[in-house]
């Protein structure tokens, strides 16, 4: 599984450096794996999309002040959860936005999570949209509130090394920021080119 110091550095980097890494997550007894395809850095106090812009501090954000490598996991629209990597040394709240992922192991768990169905039964339209999105691969990798603060560095919830192959990275707009001003035109979104699981091309 990666490193701390992986963790420990500006979430623009780390955002990058996550493309085709492996997100785990072991669920009673069972491993659920999918390689990350789509990533968005927020930049802490000085953006204006960040959760702690401005040094903003309540109980929700509080995990990204502390140490880099902890999951930070939030609710929005009162239907979705969010996975977020916590970056950069304590004190200074980044993470990265694990925005799309592509199924690598434990189909049949995700079918169900996402849909109820067995991965056979799955149309095409459910095999595209089975993790094509923040919300969905949190449903699909069973990933929620129990999970906020958790040590990417254990082994319940981790990330590992994925194919050395070299991938093609393509920065874009981060998505559903438009409330951020000037900070909503940034290109601090990173995904694997041609990957069909990306959440908006």
């Amino acid at each position: 599984m990666l490193s701390r110091e992986f963790y420990n550095r500006d979430a623009l980097l780390v955002a990058k450096e996550l493309l085709g890494k492996v997100l785990v997550h072991e669920l009673f007894g069972q491993k659920i794996s999918a390689k990350i395809v789509e990533t968005e850095a927020y930049m802490g106090i000085i953006d204006k999309a960040a959760h702690s812009y401005g040094g903003r501090r309540t109980q929700r954000v509080e995990v990204m002040y502390g140490g880099p490598g902890f999951s930070y996991v939030y609710f929005i629209y009162g239907m979705h959860y969010c996975f977020n990597v916590v970056t950069r040394e304590e004190g200074t709240p980044q993470a990265v936005l694990i925005r799309a992922v592509e199924p690598i192991e434990g189909l049949e768990i995700i079918a169900k999570n996402r849909f109820g169905k067995e991965y056979s039964q799955l149309s095409k339209s459910n095999l595209r949209n089975l993790t094509n999105g923040p919300g969905k691969l949190c449903q699909a990798l069973a990933i929620d509130r129990s999970l906020n603060g958790e040590d990417l560095c254990g082994k319940k919830l981790y990330v590992q090394e994925g194919e050395s192959d070299k991938i093609s990275i393509v920065s874009a707009k981060r998505v559903g920021i438009d409330y951020a001003e000037e900070a909503k035109d940034y290109p601090w979104r990173f995904y694997i080119k041609d990957n069909i699981y990306v959440s908006v091309k």
